[in-house]
């Protein structure tokens, strides 16, 4: 298990999957994508986006949420919601952690953030706009939890 894992729920935009799973590979971060998802794995555009880094990537597929719960059960997941209430500066993340991330249209669903607490969070914005691009969210949200570990093993 990694310490830093990114979740993609339900993915719909190759191009920014491609962009985590860059994000993911230069950070040592396991990658999981829970299908459905809005494209094929195999999608140029995907496979372009993310370089020639799939080799270096650690990336499972889950048939369904329950499923990742279910093969997961180990470490820390915080859900990341333009709805929810904390800020994801504070929090102290510690190893495993798993930063969980929905859909590019509308996000995760309501009853995951509400039902997560304490592990719903948010990256601060100004709030006549609805939300940042989802692989701008995962690269805020995963370097945060390295610098908090002053960056294991990178330089």
């Amino acid at each position: 298990m990694k310490p830093l894992n990114i979740v993609l729920l339900n993915p719909e935009i190759p191009q920014n999957t491609g962009n985590i799973s860059r994000t993911c590979a230069v950070t040592g971060a396991a990658l999981h994508i829970i299908r459905p998802t809005g494209f094929e794995i195999s999608d140029r555009t995907l496979k372009r986006a993310g370089l020639d880094y799939w080799d270096k990537l650690e990336v499972t597929y889950y048939d369904s949420f329950s499923e990742f719960l279910e093969k997961n059960p180990d470490g820390e997941k915080y859900y990341f919601s333009s709805h929810a209430e904390r800020r994801f500066t504070e929090v102290k993340f510690s190893a495993p952690t798993y930063l969980v991330f929905g859909r590019e249209s509308v996000g995760l669903p309501r009853e995951i953030v509400e039902n997560a607490g304490e592990f719903a969070l948010r990256i601060p914005m100004l709030p006549t706009l609805r939300c940042l691009n989802l692989s701008n969210s995962v690269a805020v949200a995963a370097y945060e939890v390295l610098r908090q570990s002053d960056f294991p093993n990178m330089q």
